[in-house]
């Protein structure tokens, strides 16, 4: 068990998460996230009236479709399942207006200026971070083999991985994001010498 065996207790509400990602036909990929909410007690919404057991509360689909550069192209979301369903589902075609944003640093703000507040849905925001993460993830092993195979055919000596993590300014663009790419980290040391940062620089 990856955690520390738990007190007797009982599961009240499930949220389920899945996202996956996706290269297109057309050389786009789709970035797909599909949340839930039930809960394992029926109860009588106001709303909706009686919610069985295992019926969704929450019930949101989005889908963003990025290029190569991570510029979203479109994005598609859809209110299934939620607890005011003629007002939910009206803020889902707001999140349209995320096209034109770049998955990069301050994605998730520059999202909440367009779809934030009244403007969007508490828990399709909340799947925009996860969604950006994901991107990331599918795109880097597509531009990795892509850069390995151009770095042959140019002679190119930096590792692809290099190449693809660099941002404009040729340092990593996760650098400090996390403590695994934090600058004093045996991984900045390892692959980027020059920005290692750590008491043992030599």
């Amino acid at each position: 068990m990856p955690l520390s065996p738990p007190p007797a207790r009982e599961l009240l509400h499930l949220r389920d998460i899945a996202l996956r990602g996706y290269l297109r036909a057309d050389g786009l990929y789709d970035i797909e996230a599909h949340l839930t909410d039930t809960k394992t007690q029926g109860f009588t919404s106001e709303e909706r009236g009686y919610v069985e057991v295992g019926e969704p509360l929450h019930g949101m689909w989005m889908r963003l479709t990025v290029d190569a550069d991570l510029t979203v192209i479109a994005c598609e979301a859809n209110t299934e399942f939620s607890p005011y369903p003629q007002i939910c589902p009206q803020a889902a075609d707001n999140f349209s207006r995320l096209a034109g944003l770049s998955i990069k640093r301050g994605f998730v703000k520059a999202a909440m200026a367009r779809v934030g507040g009244t403007e969007g849905c508490t828990h399709l925001r909340e799947l925009l971070q996860q969604m950006a993460t994901v991107a990331f993830q599918t795109l880097y092993s597509v531009l990795m083999r892509r850069e390995r195979q151009r770095a042959e055919a140019a002679g190119d000596t930096r590792t692809p991985e290099e190449n693809v993590a660099a941002g404009s300014d040729g340092r990593p663009v996760l650098l400090d994001t996390c403590l695994a790419w934090g600058s004093a980290s045996p991984v900045i040391k390892r692959r980027w010498p020059h920005l290692y940062t750590g008491a043992d620089k030599s």
